[in-house]
């Protein structure tokens, strides 16, 4: 589904206008970039919670080479389903 195909579901199920979900979208979209970038997190009730998590440092390998790689620690995005999504999709 792409970002207009959302809209328009979206627009289909409420009564807003394609215009107007399409802001609400990229509201949302910066909603979660901006909470996330502070640590936060966010929750979709029925959907599920993004949060954001550290990822320690490690020794990977070059597949090319085979020679040993030191991957740097970071800070990741990361989504858990609720329990209402993943039964919808089971």
């Amino acid at each position: 589904m792409t970002k207009q195909d959302l809209i328009n579901a979206l627009s289909d199920q409420t009564d807003l206008t394609k215009t107007d979900c399409g802001r609400l979208l990229d509201g949302l979209v910066v909603v979660l970039h901006d909470t996330l970038n502070r640590g936060g997190e966010v929750s979709l009730p029925g959907v599920g919670k993004f949060a954001v998590k550290q990822r320690g440092a490690r020794q990977g390998r070059n597949p090319q080479t085979g020679e040993s790689v030191a991957i740097a620690a970071k800070t990741v995005p990361v989504f858990s389903a609720a329990k209402g999504l993943k039964d919808a999709v089971a």
